[in-house]
């Protein structure tokens, strides 16, 4: 059996950038807090990390391989996945409670899908879905 080590000062700790969102995770535990909230700062941990969010590519990039990969990804095979790409998932409480969230990036990253190529046609997607719905006139695209 090999063992795998990781040198823990050149991983980029993602939970440098998420103090927000787990204190957001953690005052869920005694009260309400919004989706959307959990979401917005969720896409502000990704634009600080990586400059993309999850709705800045579309699912259907990754190959079938990649989706079934991502539904069986359990806590340890992310942390070691995410090592393996430069990234630490560990706060100071132990894994953290987006890491499923935070591997579909580290894989988006992996594959090149971080581009503004797909950025543009993610919200154009987005943009048309809006518009298609009853009532709606125009979409506010803000970042």
């Amino acid at each position: 059996m090999s063992t795998i080590a990781f040198d823990q000062f050149a991983l980029t700790r993602i939970a440098d950038f998420a103090r927000s969102l787990s204190r957001l995770h953690q005052a869920a535990r005694r009260h309400h807090i919004d989706d959307d909230e959990i979401d917005r700062e969720f896409n502000a941990v990704c634009l600080s990390v990586w400059g993309y969010t999850t709705d800045d590519f579309s699912d259907e990039l990754f190959e079938l391989a990649d989706h079934a990969w991502l539904d069986s990804l359990d806590e340890a095979h992310a942390r070691i996945f995410a090592a393996e790409q430069g990234y630490d998932l560990i706060d100071d409480h132990g894994m953290l409670t987006d890491w499923w969230g935070y591997c579909w990036m580290i894989l988006a990253e992996k594959r090149g899908l971080l581009t503004p190529e797909n950025r543009a046609a993610a919200r154009a997607e987005i943009e048309d879905k809006y518009m298609a719905a009853p009532n709606v006139i125009g979409v506010i695209v803000g970042r």
